[in-house]
């Protein structure tokens, strides 16, 4: 296994473990995780930011290992496909938990999950027939928006928060719009090629 594909599963471990600290109930465990007021009126758990620093690891895994894969030539349909695991395991499983404790709406997690899905779907009739669909720019403008914006939530959006702009809540806002931008940008590109009888 060369090193991107090692990345790449750490970085799904790096996930799994992301998840569980945030969806298993600790205090069933007698663990407590403290609870700190910044400035006086920010209460924090702790929890999340050790959910953050992790996430943040994660993320940044995410550019590296596509970087020396590039750069190197050690591409391979293993860390393709790994690496479009982790990123889903990584971006929408925070993003169910961070909707489901209240941080961001509903639909964010829908909004992604759905366009996830419906490119995936293209890529794979595209691939069906010879034609790879490449990553559109604002795609991977999408997906760095994102993980900085669930970064800034997990550390309850500080220092923003401290001046009352909405950081997190903007950059998840631009995420998704840019998610449903290029999800177009795929099906326009693709269009032809799906409807084409062979």
């Amino acid at each position: 296994m060369n090193l991107p594909n090692k990345i790449t599963i750490t970085r799904i471990i790096l996930s799994i473990g992301v998840l569980v600290l945030l969806i298993l109930p600790w205090y069933q465990f007698g663990i407590q995780f403290p609870i700190v007021t910044i400035a006086g009126k920010i209460i924090v758990d702790t929890k999340y930011l050790i959910a953050g620093v992790v996430f943040l690891i994660a993320s940044i895994t995410d550019f590296l290992d596509g970087y020396i894969a590039r750069s190197e030539n050690l591409v391979t349909d293993f860390g393709k496909v790994m690496d479009a695991i982790a990123d889903k395991i990584l971006v929408n499983g925070i993003l169910i938990i961070l909707a489901y404790h209240g941080f961001i709406s509903i639909l964010v997690p829908i909004i992604i999950i759905t366009r996830d899905t419906f490119v995936d779907a293209i890529k794979m009739a595209s691939g069906a027939k010879g034609k790879v669909v490449a990553a559109s720019n604002l795609g991977k403008l999408k997906t760095i928006f994102m993980m900085i914006g669930i970064t800034f939530m997990l550390f309850y959006n500080l220092p923003f928060e401290l001046l009352h702009v909405p950081f997190a809540d903007i950059l998840i806002l631009l995420a998704c719009i840019l998610s449903i931008v290029s999800g177009c940008q795929y099906y326009f590109k693709a269009k032809e090629l799906l409807f084409k009888e062979k």
